[in-house]
């Protein structure tokens, strides 16, 4: 048997008759969709009549964006996946998959299941079998590598780090030398309202040649990118407080 026959056999491909679960990317912030999706993804989220949603007040104001025709509360089912949903609930969010339905996935911002609580619900449809689609959209993270100057064959997402002060400095002194030992970009990101004290604390463990990148409101109007050694951000910090906002470092 050749490789190709392999790919095709049965126990790998996706279930006949079932619907695909689709990967819905939303933008970053307050901008209009068509300057950041491409003109595909509302025909495809026009037809899904099924999601999955990290907030539902939320996912609804987007799905309002992509069409004002949508008619969202007799035409439309959520089902809400956050850090409340008990791990027995997920399997019964599939079940319009088993039945021929396509479904949605929609994050808070940006790509989902990408720190993200989506992912546990694409698991558990690639473990049954189910077509699963990422569509195309904005992912902060892969945007503040691309703008960042680093290194962008090597990284690492860190998601959060500790929130206890020694820890956090503890998870940036094994960052840093990691950049150094494995020539690898590190990223990582905080809750918005504590910007400013993860700057200050990366200000203080990092070595002052170390280059840090801060990216901060990715695709909007008032978009921050900037790359800088430690020791020149200590004398000009930006304000980045209740900003969404990326945190990179490297050699």
């Amino acid at each position: 048997m050749n490789n190709n026959s392999k790919i095709q056999d049965s126990h790998i491909s996706p279930l006949r008759g079932a619907g695909g679960l689709y990967l819905i990317p939303t933008t970053l912030g307050d901008t209009e969709t068509d300057k950041i999706l491409p003109r595909g993804n509302a025909d495809i989220i026009t037809s899904i009549r099924y999601f999955i949603v990290e907030n539902i007040r939320t996912a609804r104001r987007f799905l309002k964006k992509i069409n004002r025709d949508i008619i969202i509360i007799d035409e439309l089912t959520f089902f809400e996946l956050n850090e409340h949903t008990k791990p027995e609930e997920i399997a019964q969010f599939l079940q319009p998959l088993k039945t021929g339905n396509d479904m949605g996935v929609i994050s808070e911002a940006g790509c989902p299941a990408i720190a993200d609580p989506g992912a546990d619900v694409v698991a558990l449809a690639q473990q049954q079998n189910f077509r699963v689609v990422p569509l195309v959209g904005p992912s902060s993270i892969l945007l503040s590598l691309m703008a960042s100057g680093f290194n962008g064959q090597s990284f690492a997402f860190l998601g959060y780090l500790p929130v206890q002060q020694s820890e956090r400095i503890k998870a940036l002194k094994k960052m840093e030398s990691r950049i150094y030992s494995e020539n690898q970009t590190q990223i990582f990101i905080e809750t918005p309202y504590r910007n400013m004290k993860m700057l200050d604390d990366i200000l203080a463990a990092c070595n002052p040649a170390t280059k840090l990148c801060v990216a901060a409101d990715i695709t909007l109007e008032t978009e921050f990118i900037h790359t800088k050694t430690v020791s020149a951000w200590k004398s000009q910090k930006p304000d980045l407080n209740k900003k969404p906002c990326i945190f990179l470092i490297y050699k």
